[in-house]
């Protein structure tokens, strides 16, 4: 596994997180549909993520992955488990916990390449700031670069826990 540059997660200063946790509870008022727009995008993005998904991978149509129930259903768990995240901030222990398991799970389960995890972030900054343009300050920017970063790096060491190898 590559070795990055961002890979050390910055401290989330108080401030951030307030920054943060405004703007995901808009943002999560409409989690299934923010949560496929931003599984749509990354699928056309990065196609070659669509093959750890049997019930999806054969689509091309973005309108058609939209209409998919299990792409649905993926977003809402997806949303979620950022939801946990967000919501726990202040708890850097659970915020662990919980992005663990789904790197365990990644790593061991769905065989999916941890690379995909920092694709996935960036993609949720760009319909973030797409959707909510109002709220994506520079602040707020630097706010979610620093909750991308805490996410794949969590999720990363636990594929390291498990001794993933590509």
């Amino acid at each position: 596994m590559e070795i990055e540059r961002w890979e050390r997660s910055e401290e989330i200063s108080d401030a951030e997180k307030k920054i943060i946790q405004e703007i995901w509870s808009r943002v999560y008022a409409n989690c299934e549909d923010v949560g496929v727009s931003i599984l749509i995008r990354f699928f056309v993005n990065f196609p070659s993520a669509k093959q750890y998904f049997s019930q999806f991978k054969h689509m091309e149509d973005p309108l058609e992955m939209e209409r998919s129930l299990q792409l649905r259903k993926h977003a809402r768990r997806v949303m979620g488990a950022i939801n946990t995240v967000v919501e726990n901030l202040n708890d850097s222990e659970k915020v662990s916990s919980v992005l663990a398991l789904v790197g365990k799970a990644h790593a061991l389960k769905h065989k999916v390449e941890p690379i995909y995890f920092k694709k996935l972030t960036g993609v949720l900054l760009e319909v973030i700031a797409e959707e909510y343009p109002n709220d994506f300050t520079p602040e707020a920017h630097g706010a979610w670069t620093k909750m991308k970063t805490l996410i794949y790096t969590h999720v990363t060491a636990a594929y390291k826990e498990v001794g993933w190898a590509q």
